[in-house]
């Protein structure tokens, strides 16, 4: 039997697809993914994939239904080439946030998509960060879910510990914070805010002390960053020196920049798992970290039936 590696990606985010490519010293299989003019998408493999061991890295970031499409189609491909192991590599996974009933009559899009992910043929899931770890359940495969706290946690350990709070945006962000704070030795205070609406919310007070501190907001994910920009105000407006904030995924959509740009955040600190706007790069106060060493070397762990778990012990 081949058992063979092979890497390939869909359009979705290529620069970190060859990254991982780099690290593993692998490089990417021949992969067409096209686009007709009235929208449809056409994969064609370019390689003999019989008996191998594939690793699809596609994250589906916007355009989130175009990205998830070009994984799904790529997947049936592999599938009908009678690839031996489809392993779906998806470093940002979309609808996250809907992952239970919020309100009446609304889909539950996270299982949805979960489901569509295991009927195109996938035979594992590889992601990071989820937005809700329950949708690790939403599989009837294997997940291997990855953090990328190790990689964010390089960067906080240059700050003065005893100058630094963690700060999570919502009581849902706790755990999170508690991880970074057990691993620094520093304190944690919580956001209390109400949400009013979908991207929108009010920050309302502050539990824990901050005053004299450098505060580091710590989340999942950046979106329009609404949250964080109220909740960095009224961190400073209750005495912090600095506000800074670490988030895995910058979705940074709809006014986030602007909002970074203006509000008191001294930087923003954010991975590459969705690949950001040419003006998110050249911000003064964006500062990308890579997670390509991690995906990569958990990739290869899973080549080698090594243990995955043990990259975060």
């Amino acid at each position: 039997m081949r058992n063979e590696m092979m890497l390939l990606t869909g359009n979705s985010n290529p620069v970190l697809a060859q990254e991982i490519s780099e690290y593993l010293g692998q490089p990417l299989s021949q992969t067409q993914v096209r686009h007709f003019s009235d929208g449809e998408i056409l994969v064609e493999l370019g390689e003999n994939m019989r008996g191998c061991d594939i690793y699809v890295i596609q994250s589906t970031c916007a355009p989130v239904n175009d990205n998830l499409m070009e994984l799904l189609l790529i997947i049936d491909a592999l599938k009908r080439a009678s690839a031996t192991c489809i392993n779906a590599v998806i470093p940002y996974y979309g609808y996250a946030r809907q992952d239970r009933k919020a309100a009446p009559r609304v889909p539950i899009s996270a299982k949805l998509v979960a489901d569509l992910i295991t009927a195109a043929g996938a035979s594992r899931l590889l992601a990071m960060d989820l937005h809700a770890g329950q949708i690790q359940g939403f599989f009837n495969i294997p997940v291997d879910h990855l953090y990328a706290a190790p990689i964010l946690l390089e960067y906080l350990k240059g700050i003065k510990r005893e100058d630094l709070v963690l700060v999570s945006p919502d009581a849902g962000g706790v755990e999170r914070a508690r991880y970074f704070a057990k691993h620094l030795d520093v304190p944690i205070a919580i956001v209390d805010k109400r949400r009013e609406a979908p991207n929108v919310a009010k920050a309302m007070n502050i539990v824990g002390e901050v005053r004299g501190k450098v505060a580091v907001i710590i989340d999942d994910m950046v979106d329009t960053a609404g949250t964080l920009t109220q909740s960095a105000q009224v961190i400073q407006n209750l005495g912090a020196v600095e506000v800074m904030a670490c988030a895995t995924h910058g979705v940074l959509s709809g006014p986030a920049l602007e909002r970074i740009e203006n509000s008191v955040l001294s930087k923003v600190l954010v991975t590459n798992t969705l690949p950001l706007a040419e003006k998110a790069r050249q911000s003064s106060k964006i500062q990308i970290m890579s997670v390509a060493p991690l995906l990569g070397e958990a990739i290869r762990r899973i080549h080698q039936k090594d243990s995955v778990s043990s990259l975060f012990v």
